[in-house]
Formats: C-alpha cells, sequence, structure tokens
C-alpha cells in the first residue's frame, strides 16, 4: 500500500469538511500522530483540522484526555469503550464537530489471543451525538500496514460521518 492514497484520501477529506464548514479533532495511539499528519500535509487543512492528542501510554491517555483509569484498568487500553472515551474528549477538548481515535497493537509485539497484533479500535463522534465504535483485525501485515490501514480507515470513518 503507498502512501499516497492516504494523502488523496485525506485532500478529498479536507476539501469536503471545508465545503460544510466542519472542523475535526484527532485522538491517536498507535498511529502516532499519522491521522492529523495526513491531514495537516493538505494546504487549507488549518480551517478544518483543530487538532489531535497523541496519547500513546495509558497515563497519557489519563493525564491528557482525562480518560477514567477505571475505564482502562477494566477494558485495557485496546478497547472500544476506551477508543469512544477518546474520541468523546478529543471532541469536547477542541470543540469541533467531528472527532476520530485510534488505538491499537500494532506490533510486532504487544499481542495477545484476545488482542492479537493488527487489532485497532476506533472512536468516532459528531456534534450532539454519543461516540459510535468499531474494532477492526487487519492481521499480523507488519507494524507500518497496520498502521496504514488504521490512518486510511479513520479517514474514511471521518468522510462518512460529514454531515
Amino acid at each position: 500500500m503507498s502512501n499516497s492514497l492516504i494523502y488523496e484520501k485525506a485532500s478529498a477529506l479536507i476539501k469536503v469538511a471545508s465545503a460544510k464548514g466542519l472542523t475535526i479533532a484527532t485522538a491517536e495511539s498507535c498511529t502516532g500522530g499519522w491521522i492529523g499528519k495526513a491531514l495537516t500535509e493538505i494546504s487549507g487543512s488549518s480551517s478544518v483540522f483543530m487538532g489531535g492528542l497523541i496519547t500513546y501510554s495509558n497515563q497519557a491517555k489519563i493525564d491528557l484526555l482525562g480518560i477514567p483509569p477505571e475505564i482502562l484498568e477494566f477494558y485495557g487500553a485496546v478497547s472500544e469503550p476506551v477508543a469512544g472515551a477518546m474520541a468523546q474528549q478529543s471532541r469536547d477538548m477542541l470543540s469541533t464537530d467531528i472527532a476520530v481515535s485510534v488505538t491499537g497493537i500494532a506490533g510486532p509485539t504487544g499481542g495477545s489471543k484476545d488482542k492479537p497484533v493488527g487489532m485497532v479500535c476506533f472512536g468516532i463522534i459528531t456534534r450532539g451525538n454519543k461516540p459510535i465504535t468499531i474494532t477492526k483485525r487487519f492481521g499480523n501485515i507488519g507494524r507500518e500496514g497496520v498502521r496504514q490501514k488504521t490512518v486510511l480507515t479513520a479517514i474514511s470513518l471521518i468522510n462518512a460521518n460529514l454531515k
């Protein structure tokens, strides 16, 4: 997979969001800011992309996003409840129309039987709604592959929820 596809999709997203006057925020774990990078590669993105939080560690999720420690302890960082909370908090903190979050296991280490390498949880939220969460299992396709598919999926989720 080519990174040019990511930037092509990001460019289309920025154009649509800009035309609709909508703003976007992100909360990223396993992608380390790549969604925000993809969006800010596009000229004019500053009118759409308000910012993002890279919360790679559990402590960053607690300190920067205000994720309750008990949610992290009970469900684990890679879970739909945490992804939903990340999306909610980033949208609220940055006062945007929409926010996306990602938390997953890019590999090659860190996976388990229940949460294998390539498992990524996504959260998406629009103003006035509760977060929607989904889990994708991309498989053990290499760290770069998991991260690329995660970024593309996140951009697609935002695009599908622009209203």
